[in-house]
């Protein structure tokens, strides 16, 4: 059963959001900043987000007030692996040798029920704790995993998109699935769960590496006659990946070809990492309308390579673009140390990541590249009351630190280079109260 609504809330504290972006435009015009500012929600939507008045708050509303904090739009995590939550830290690895020694022997555990609804307790618990309320997951190509991970979100009444994973090749026997079995399972779970209360389902081919050419052609046909669904894999996260499908696909002109041809570009196509990318291959992602998704945690410990952000979101020809942990090869739950992170990645291209730029990303941004700008992402009358409460006193060095910043864009850098999940104050999800860190029974 989908998670009832809190009926009336009310938040004081600083309010941070965005009504455009600073990657095109100037952050100062985008920024929508309340220093004492005010957030009413009912049936899980904002009815008011702006200055602080008594005289607006419902006498039947629950005031909760938040000093030395800011409230923002509940985070995006728009490309993560939950089935890998065990596994998160296994290092020395790279991608490909990865996989095989951490990823294939911990998902084959998830055709047990049990085991994959204690993970998606324990990864809803570590996003929640993070500040994100919306997700996109992978699963294992059990259908079981993905019930698993869709009855959680539920429960918590979150906005959560997820699939089974499709692979029929260069896999163990025991993870891999048919063409047909592939588009029969994925068929029954999207009837199952797509539009249910706030979730939505993905077409999840792991990657073109994993499937033959039969598989990802149905995974295409299932995208295009499923109103709605998305579609999630894996795009030249490395080199030799990169070599790998020019192997495997000899007759495709690169590597985001071999999902052209099937089908699989368009909108709501989500394609995870992007770095080894042709210019070829970014004009036809913005032609398409697909999204690319940021992952510089895993990025660097995989030491995959360095994502072009400034390529991705240029104004003459910007590809929506979205962050993600890529737990268990990302190292964090945190969307703050994945901007910390991001903040490295540019500076290691001669780039720099502004400190509004990197927020926005994170939220708004992240739900442009969803294609739910219009429903979560802001603090505005209409969207989901998803929120997150940064808590600027969460230890010492943060709360002296702060103490010697002028303005609020050094106080976003500051926290994103000194913050993670402690930082959270608390999380709501449609106008309740998920996460409280200093009440966590209540």
């Amino acid at each position: 059963m989908p998670a009832p609504r809190a009926t009336r809330l009310a938040i004081r504290a600083p309010l941070l959001s965005y009504g455009g972006n600073p990657f095109e435009a100037d952050p100062a015009a985008c920024v929508r900043y309340e220093s004492d500012g005010l957030v009413l929600a009912a049936d899980g939507r904002i009815t008011y987000a702006g200055p602080f008045a008594a005289a607006l708050v419902p006498v039947e509303a629950e005031l909760h007030e938040y000093r030395d904090a800011v409230l923002t739009p509940g985070f995006i995590d728009a490309h993560v692996h939950y089935a890998q939550t065990p596994v998160i830290g296994g290092c020395g690895k790279q991608l490909l040798e990865w996989l095989e020694t951490y990823v294939f022997p911990i998902e084959q555990r998830y055709e047990n029920v049990e085991f994959s609804r204690e993970i998606a307790r324990l990864f809803f618990a570590q996003e929640l704790a993070a500040g994100v309320t919306t997700t996109v997951s992978y699963c294992t190509v059990h259908p079981a995993s993905v019930d698993a991970y869709f009855e959680e979100a539920a429960r918590l009444g979150l906005r959560a998109g997820a699939g089974k994973v499709l692979m029929d090749r260069n896999a163990p026997a025991t993870l891999c699935d048919t063409a047909q079995r592939g588009y029969d399972e994925s068929k029954r779970l999207i009837a199952r769960w797509h539009g249910y209360d706030r979730l939505f389902y993905a077409v999840t081919p792991r990657f073109a590496p994993t499937s033959t050419p039969a598989q990802l052609e149905a995974a295409g046909a299932l995208f295009a006659e499923s109103n709605g669904v998305y579609m999630q894999t894996h795009l030249a996260e490395t080199r030799a990946e990169v070599e790998w499908v020019r192997a495997l696909f000899p007759h495709s002109e690169d590597y985001l070809d071999v999902y052209d041809r099937a089908g699989l570009l368009g909108p709501r196509s989500l394609f995870g990492h992007a770095i080894h990318l042709s210019p070829r291959q970014w004009d036809r992602l913005r032609q398409g309308g697909a999204a690319v998704v940021h992952c510089p945690t895993s990025n660097l410990f995989l030491g995959s390579g360095l994502f072009d952000l400034r390529r991705a979101l240029s104004a003459g020809n910007p590809v929506r673009t979205a962050l993600g942990s890529d737990i268990g090869a990302g190292t964090s739950f945190s969307p703050l140390v994945t901007l910390n992170e991001a903040y490295k990645v540019a500076a290691l291209r001669g780039e720099t990541l502004a400190a509004h730029a990197a927020f926005y990303l994170a939220t708004l941004g992240s739900a442009r590249a969803l294609y739910m700008e219009d429903r979560i992402g802001r603090l505005a009358p209409g969207y989901d009351a998803d929120f997150a409460v940064l808590d600027l006193t969460a230890n010492v060095l943060l709360r002296e630190r702060l103490r010697f910043a002028d303005s609020l864009e050094e106080t976003l850098y500051v926290l994103m280079m000194l913050g993670d999940q402690s930082c959270i104050r608390a999380t709501y999800a449609a106008g309740r109260l998920v996460h409280d860190r200093d009440n966590p029974g209540a």
